[in-house]
């Protein structure tokens, strides 16, 4: 999701308190390849024992890498892998066995090899999934999972076909929030479900950008190329490194993207919906470079297992719904989502944060619903995301969040982006995965890539 970031030179390294030489990282970097030795048989299939440790390579180590590297710790971390390498050596002098790669097509190559963390831009995610399935291994990626549909599809396919053990970077899928909010959407609390609103304050990167910025020397130290990876060449700028890469249809998915899997992600879960039929988009100062500067998505999803027809509308960039939708402006927070029920509506605050039952409507007083409510019970405890994976890893128990259900999720923003980018209403043809009524919009479910990065 985050990585392969470098900081603007001037500005604090407000991730860590260590400040690394090259002569320190050059130290570091002898010292893992000395630390290497076990790594002289192939890599088998089989499930380490629940008392082993797993040996983990990590794809990106700073920002969100960073987080996600603290959260895999417990395990071995053999192998750490950053195109910056002020950021490489950082994480080296904490891993000080880790071996180091600029490329993770080498560090996927690795014997003894048993998992990967994949933190890195979103162009990158299938690519790297792809290359670690092949190669027999377990995979947590960041959502989202791809930047196209057949990518997303892909992923899916190659864990189920591999048999390995999969995990999107959704934290907050099995909190104790995302429960209770997921069991109060199963009961019959709300009432009929026919309408939803997410809204994020999202963007808070240059978006809406019509023309590529000029090239800029490239930072020493980073390496373009692999940061580049399977996207079309382009000269380095600024713009685009180290967290703006965002707000370009080449590199990530715009605020829809980035923030729709987690607040959408309950949403899909709790009343079990399809991907949508139609969906209808309207902007301001999409280009074909970059997302808009603001959206309002209304994705239409069809009548499914007796549930009625829904519509869910999504807002960023500064739009928020209406004040009547909420009940309470209080409600309207920065990120958010509102389940509008026939009986009562449910705030869901982002982050897998405790939902709350708002305002009942009409034919139910506050008292009837607080009634219902009390009924429902706890929710089952939340459990650690990483733990999750760790654990299924080893062979006890399974992720809840496998890439099967994220590449679901991660399609669902990305037809948001489909119709943006199209400029005009379109409909999704989930039996013959197609996008209908827009010419422009059907090349969009895939994309081209570089010369020597190609993989499906």
């Amino acid at each position: 999701m985050q990585n392969f970031h470098r900081r603007a030179a001037g500005r604090n390294r407000e991730r860590s308190p260590v400040n690394v030489s090259r002569r320190q990282a050059l130290g570091t970097f002898a010292a893992g390849l000395l630390a290497t030795g076990f790594w002289s048989e192939a890599r088998g299939g089989s499930f380490p024992s629940a008392n082993d440790k797993l040996n983990l390579g990590v794809i990106g180590v700073a920002n969100r890498g960073e987080t996600n590297l603290i959260g895999v710790n417990r395990e071995n971390i053999v192998a750490l892998c950053d195109v910056d390498e002020d950021y490489l050596g950082q994480a080296a002098m904490r891993y000080r066995g880790a071996r180091r790669f600029a490329d993770y097509r080498q560090l996927l190559d690795m014997p003894k090899l048993d998992a990967v963390v994949i933190s890195s831009p979103d162009h990158t995610h299938a690519h790297a999934s792809i290359l670690a399935l092949d190669r027999g291994l377990h995979v947590y990626c960041e959502k989202p999972l791809a930047t196209t549909m057949r990518e997303a599809r892909a992923m899916a396919e190659r864990a189920r076909n591999r048999g390995r053990v999969t995990q999107t970077g959704a934290q907050h899928h099995t909190s104790e929030g995302y429960r209770r909010a997921v069991k109060l959407m199963r009961s019959d609390l709300l009432g009929e479900v026919r309408e939803i609103h997410a809204w994020t304050n999202r963007p808070f990167w240059p978006q809406g950008v019509g023309q590529r910025p000029a090239e800029e020397p490239v930072p020493a130290g980073l390496n373009w190329d692999l940061w580049l990876g399977p996207a079309e060449w382009r000269p380095y700028a600024a713009a685009y490194h180290p967290t703006n890469w965002r707000g370009f249809w080449d590199f990530g998915t715009g605020a829809l993207g980035d923030r729709g899997p987690h607040l959408l992600d309950p949403v899909l879960e709790g009343l079990q919906l399809s991907l949508p039929e139609r969906i209808v988009a309207e902007s301001s100062g999409s280009t074909r470079e970059s997302p808009p500067e603001w959206s309002i998505v209304r994705f239409e999803f069809p009548a499914r297992q007796g549930g009625p027809p829904r519509v869910l509308t999504w807002y960023d960039g500064g739009k928020q719904p209406a004040l009547e939708v909420a009940g309470a402006r209080d409600f309207l927070a920065k990120n958010g989502v509102v389940v509008v029920g026939a009986k009562a509506r449910l705030f869901l605050p982002e982050l897998g944060g405790d939902p709350l039952v708002l305002a009942a409507a009409s034919g139910s007083s506050p008292a009837d619903v607080a009634a219902l409510e009390g009924k429902l019970g706890s929710a089952p405890p939340g459990r650690n995301h990483y733990e999750q994976w760790l654990d299924a890893c080893k062979g006890h128990g399974k992720t809840e969040c496998d890439f099967e259900y994220g590449a679901r999720l991660t399609q669902l923003c990305l037809l948001g982006n489909i119709a943006l980018r199209a400029g005009e209403p379109i409909r999704w043809n989930a039996q013959d995965f197609r996008v209908e009524g827009s010419q422009r919009a059907a090349p969009l479910i895939d994309r081209a890539y570089r010369k020597g990065w190609e993989f499906l």
